[in-house]
């Protein structure tokens, strides 16, 4: 039968949608722009106009050229760029590098120089170098940035008095007394006004300013300062727009070639580096952004450098100023809620139109208005929260030079020097060690702080050689780096004292600097955090004897053996049980028991001895300011017994800082229950009425076997003493929809009625089951995540029932947190209570330098 008749041909249920000897239609996709990305580029559109007639005001440049750039900017770059929420155009970072090509070789050549630096964009984003770009120092970078702010400012300072600015920062200088002698009294006004609008329009008070806030503050002052100029009448320069027909295009480059080189170089550094620099801030800022707002992808560096090439070819080739991403449109972008490149483009397109239709509205604006806003970008590029950076990581010097570099002798010029300053100043922190030397009781303490070359060998040997004879003496080592000549000084001189009757120890910073093994348990090397089973420090030989296999290892809740293991060398510690089996005959080895048991040891004995040399004289004097004062916790941290969650760890703890709680699946009996436990409310009891912690949080994670436990179990598992304990896990339980629970068959079953009877519980629909917590951006991963989510809520319910609790959180001495974390994925989630039944937010990284 042929499969294109159908069996019946008068079933019910056969219905032609097209005819049945010709394939289905293809079903064209339509092109759809969501609405926040309309939104979106409607407020970056009225940010782009005025700066762009700014910009190119400030370079000297046919303003035409402004509106070329940001359009070209955002359909060219928007589309191929691997930044999607970056907005790309005319940038304050590029007026001062274009202001002297303008000047230097005219506007024509200007165009051309774009073009080639487009073309050298598009060659290193091939070349996928783009990463290397972020290698410059963010001193460098904020520097020039700094440079070009102030070469702006003390430029539009001059228009903004109603003059003409000089070609340079100190010819400008010079001639402002001047300026402010001949003052125009109708540009001043026009600039004070624009302003007061741009710094007056953010605070307006109440819902007023909430609302009127959408718009914004530089279309206002623009359009405000316009409406009076027109108004009233002033006689003052204003925007003059020629005709498209005579727009200037590119031509061929014509000047010196080195010149020529230079400009291009500058030109494409200058783009590139605040191109790359302004994706990865965005990507931090939709990093910060709700999870509701949309996925938004990580940008790719190299396509973006691409898309920043291909959009400076086609802007020079049109007659626009150079081409780069622009901090304040991308901000604002991401702030209006863009979820894709749609809001970039559409943005271009915006201003296509505006260029096109709105000419006469746009030569209504004073060039004053202009002057002032672009001084106060000038002005915003010199932050002081970047200047707070730079001296708190010591790189003040850096900055500095690079700004008065790009100040007083140009962009190029600037960043060269900041360079060769920052590249001596790693140069003099690589070679400036500190060593110093005192006696604590009887102990003579060395302390070299920083890297240990060649050229401290004179200064380390003189300090050794002030550790007398026969003295227990301690070199403590706080630096990365020690080469050979530094090592073959300590290790003689280590010699020598020992050979004296003298007691050396070496430690250091670092896991690996000490020189000499004293004892077998002291021969780790490997770094801090380094679980014993995955330590890479040769061990004591421990292979069986001949013709002996390896015992299967143990493991898990039914004891089944997890097979021999494969692929591991011998001597090492495999896991936590396994471990060579013993030769037969071997006294009081006939399982190999003893010897797992010296294993254990020995890892224990590792460990101490690592703590000992490495951590114990970092920590020292904490610990005894601790001793002194007795501990004084701000939180109570109760957690699972679980030997994967480190709570110093994940929470970036200290000694001294959290009192710690910890049992099988971090519960909380409720007070006066039978078969309590009276450990965890003593603990409770102790940390809110005597040390007075603030707050407490229960954190519960990922995989954890409590839970398993109690999904598995049944209603008479009372037997054994673990048993007993998971009863107090039974109201978490009673929270969660009976049909996700674990069945005999060890499946989870979470049909459609699972998945209905849950919305119910969540919408709050089922009077009996309060309603669900979840994650935020994702559904548990199965019944266990679940219940673990749903367990801490119970345990904060738990705690609140305890008399101490309730009475510190009536006082609004005390606050409750619910924490997740997920082991596999090293992430931590906060329980946020505002929607119903909870929502565990995922803690995003932030950035320090902030």
């Amino acid at each position: 039968m042929s499969a294109c008749v159908p069996a019946r041909a008068d079933s019910a249920r056969t219905k032609h949608v097209h005819p049945p000897h010709s394939p289905p239609p293809g079903g064209r996709r339509r092109f759809r722009v969501a609405g926040a990305d309309v939104s979106a580029a409607i407020a970056v559109f009225l940010i782009a106009l005025p700066l762009s007639l700014g910009i190119a005001l400030a370079t000297g440049a046919p303003l035409q050229a402004g509106l070329v750039a940001a359009a070209v900017g955002g359909i060219v770059a928007g589309r191929i760029g691997g930044c999607p929420l970056q907005v790309s155009g005319p940038a304050a970072g590029l007026t001062v590098v274009t202001a002297d090509l303008i000047q230097q070789y005219g506007w024509r050549t200007t165009c051309a120089i774009t073009v080639l630096a487009g073309l050298a964009q598009l060659g290193l984003g091939c070349l996928r170098v783009a990463r290397s770009a972020l290698a410059v120092s963010p001193a460098i970078v904020h520097g020039m940035l700094a440079g070009i702010g102030v070469t702006i400012a003390v430029a539009q300072l001059h228009i903004v008095l109603g003059g003409t600015p000089q070609s340079s920062v100190p010819d400008n200088l010079v001639a402002l007394p001047a300026q402010l002698a001949n003052v125009h009294p109708a540009d001043l006004a026009v600039s004070v006004l624009t302003l007061t609008l741009l710094l007056l329009w953010p605070r307006i008070p109440g819902r007023a300013g909430q609302l009127l806030g959408k718009l914004p503050a530089a279309l206002i002052a623009v359009a405000g300062a316009t409406a009076v100029a027109a108004l009233t009448g002033l006689l003052l320069p204003k925007v003059d727009l020629p005709s498209w027909s005579s727009h200037a295009l590119a031509t061929l480059p014509d000047g010196p070639v080195l010149g020529l080189v230079a400009a291009v170089l500058t030109t494409t550094l200058v783009c590139s580096v605040q191109s790359l620099l302004g994706a990865v801030a965005v990507d931090k800022l939709v990093a910060a952004r709700p999870a509701t707002t949309g996925h938004v992808k990580r940008s790719n560096l190299d396509r973006e450098l691409l898309g920043q090439g291909a959009a400076n070819v086609v802007s020079g080739s049109l007659g626009g100023l150079p081409v780069a991403g622009v901090a304040v449109r991308s901000s604002a972008n991401v702030a209006a809620g863009a979820v894709s490149r749609n809001s970039t483009m559409l943005h271009g397109v915006l201003v296509v139109i505006a260029a096109l239709l709105l000419v006469p509205a746009l030569e209504l604006i004073p060039l004053a208005s202009l002057a002032a806003l672009v001084m106060t970008v000038g002005f915003k590029m010199v932050s002081l929260n970047h200047i707070r950076t730079v001296t708190r990581h010591r790189e003040v010097l850096v900055y500095a030079v690079t700004t008065c570099g790009v100040v007083f002798l140009g962009v190029l010029e600037g960043v060269a020097l900041g360079i060769a300053v920052a590249v001596g100043v790693a140069l003099h922190r690589l070679t400036r060690t500190r060593i110093t030397h005192d006696d604590a009781e009887g102990v003579h303490h060395v302390h070299v702080r920083g890297q240990l070359t060649f050229l401290a060998v004179p200064r380390l040997s003189r300090v050794l050689h002030q550790v007398p004879h026969g003295a227990d003496a301690v070199v403590e080592l706080d630096g990365s780096f020690m080469d050979h000549a530094a090592y073959e000084t300590l290790q003689d001189w280590q010699k020598t004292h020992t050979a004296q009757g003298g007691a050396v120890d070496i430690t250091g910073r670092r896991p690996g600097t000490r020189i000499s093994e004293p004892a077998e348990v002291d021969g780790c090397r490997c770094r801090p955090w380094t679980p014993w089973r995955n330590h890479q420090c040769e061990r004591p030989s421990t292979a069986p004897a001949p013709g002996t296999d390896r015992q299967p290892t143990t493991d898990g809740p039914h004891g089944a053996a997890s097979g021999p293991t494969t692929g591991r060398r011998p001597g090492r510690t495999t896991g936590t049980t396994t471990t060579p089996a013993a030769a037969p005959g071997t006294p009081g080895t006939p399982d190999g028991s003893a010897r797992v048991t010296r294993a254990t040891g020995r890892e224990l004995a590792r460990g101490i001895s690592a703590f000992h040399r490495n951590t114990a004289p970092l920590m020292r004097r904490e610990l005894a300011r601790l001793a002194r004062e007795g501990q004084q916790p701000s939180q109570l941290f109760l957690t699972c017994a679980d030997s994967r969650v480190v709570t110093s760890m994940i929470t970036s703890s200290g000694p001294g800082d959290l009192f710690v709680v910890r049992n099988v699946g971090n519960f909380v009996p409720l007070p006066g229950e039978e078969s309590g436990d009276d450990s965890v409310a003593a603990a409770i009891e102790y940390a809110v009425d005597v040390l007075k912690v603030r707050s407490i949080t229960v954190c519960g994670h990922s995989g954890c076997g409590a839970m398993q436990a109690l999904l598995g179990a049944g209603p008479g598992d009372t037997r054994t003493p673990l048993q007993r304990w998971l009863r107090h896990g039974l109201p978490s339980l009673d929270r969660v929809p009976a049909e996700t629970h674990t069945h005999a068959d060890g499946d989870a079953h979470e049909d459609e009625d699972a998945h209905e009877d849950e919305d119910a519980h969540a919408s709050g629909h089922r009077p009996d089951r309060p309603p669900l917590p979840r994650l935020a951006g994702r559904a548990p991963a199965d019944a266990a995540e679940r219940l673990c989510l749903a367990n801490v809520v119970q345990q904060l319910e738990h705690l609140r029932a305890h008399e101490s609790v309730a009475r510190a959180l009536d006082a609004g001495d005390l606050e409750l947190h619910g924490m997740y974390f997920h082991v596999g994925e090293a992430q931590s989630y906060l329980l946020s209570e505002d929607a119903e039944g909870g929502v565990f937010q995922l803690v995003l990284e932030t950035d320090l330098t902030a």
